[in-house]
């Protein structure tokens, strides 16, 4: 069902000062930037790898405001790994196939992801601690 891990999100203050780094520090390269409302984000994604199964990326998030989740996260945590994403085919196939298995859902329907991706949640105490996303490449869609 997971074809490749698509992303890591990384929560951070400043969005630019860490585009900054990851870019000449590790040679990424900036991807795509938005900044999602409904989620309460600013974020880029930032490009790791172009493989087989489809790119990977790095993705950070500087929160929108204190309460939106990742301004929550980051005053209980501070910056780091806020969740893993994985590539999928068929976003409504895995949904209903993990629901099936008892993992709980955040998001029982997919919701709009970065750039044009499809995206669904699934509730990190039943996935080992992790907030866990899943992805569809906009192609699928």
């Amino acid at each position: 069902m997971l074809k490749r891990i698509d992303h890591v999100g990384i929560a951070c203050r400043d969005l630019d000062l860490a585009i900054a780094f990851s870019t000449e520090t590790f040679g990424l390269t900036l991807a795509g930037r938005e900044d999602n409302a409904e989620q309460g984000v600013r974020e880029a994604m930032l490009v790791v790898a172009d493989a087989p199964a489809g790119m990977s990326y790095v993705q950070l998030l500087e929160p929108l405001g204190p309460d939106t989740p990742v301004g929550r996260f980051l005053r209980r945590r501070g910056e780091g790994l806020h969740h893993v994403g994985y590539g999928v085919a068929d976003i409504d196939a895995a949904l209903a196939a993990i629901a099936a298995g008892g993992v709980r859902l955040i998001d029982s329907r997919p919701r709009h992801g970065s750039m044009g991706s499809s995206i669904a949640f699934l509730h990190p105490g039943d996935v080992g601690g992790v907030l866990t996303e899943l992805v569809e490449s906009p192609a699928r869609r």
